[in-house]
């Protein structure tokens, strides 16, 4: 798992993904900062995480994992892939913790704002970092689904498309209120863990992860 996990992630580095990953977070997360602190005086960094979840993971997320699978089979690499040593649940969860990581080192920008509020009204770190907890399993909710799509598809941009349905849709509707991963991320904000939210998250992640593994062991029975 750790070989595919490190090519993986080396490989976002080495393509402008992981780049135009960054930046999107930071263009969102700076304009909500710019719009909520400096104009209204809001010193709340879970309502910057709560707001930028709720839009720029819609486009973070399909850029992420768009390529996952979909790349694979197109270039003809998915092949190596599923005739390596390694078992198809490495493969998919190397891929999963390497888009994991991605979030993390976006993460790690945004505290660059928490040093700015500290200059003005200093927030509470435990609810900041609480905040970044819920952001966090969110995304990897976010990217079990992604990755999923990625699966079922050889055209990345398909993908993209797909995974923005699927992340943009129950929100927007409320027909799949249990598909809509903002429902479990009302208390992250506010600085309080909630069990359920947590559980919700976990369960959407696994089952996402679980349906991909069950997709690519398939195409490794029928290769």
């Amino acid at each position: 798992m750790f070989a595919v996990y490190k090519k993986e992630l080396k490989s976002y580095f080495l393509s402008p993904i992981g780049y135009i990953a960054i930046g999107v977070f930071l263009f969102i997360f700076s304009l909500i900062f710019l719009l909520t602190t400096f104009n209204y005086g809001i010193y709340d960094m879970g309502n910057l995480y709560y707001s930028t979840a709720a839009y720029g993971l819609l486009i973070i997320i399909p850029i992420i994992s768009m390529r996952a699978f979909a790349e694979e089979r197109k270039s003809g690499t998915e092949q190596l892939l599923l005739t390596s040593p390694r078992s198809i649940t490495e493969v998919v969860l190397g891929k999963f913790f390497a888009a994991t990581t991605l979030i993390i080192i976006i993460l790690a920008f945004s505290l660059i704002y928490y040093a700015i509020l500290c200059f003005f009204k200093a927030p509470n770190l435990v609810t900041t970092l609480i905040a970044m907890l819920g952001f966090l399993l969110v995304a990897m909710a976010a990217i079990s689904a992604g990755m999923f799509i990625s699966s079922l598809t050889e055209n990345q941009i398909i993908a993209a498309v797909l995974t923005f349905v699927l992340l943009f849709i129950p929100g927007l509707t409320g027909m799949f209120s249990a598909l809509d991963l903002m429902n479990s991320y009302q208390k992250f904000p506010s600085g309080i863990i909630s069990l359920t939210e947590v559980i919700s998250l976990l369960a959407y992640m696994l089952m996402f992860i679980l349906f991909t593994i069950i997709i690519m062991q398939r195409r490794k029975s029928i290769k």
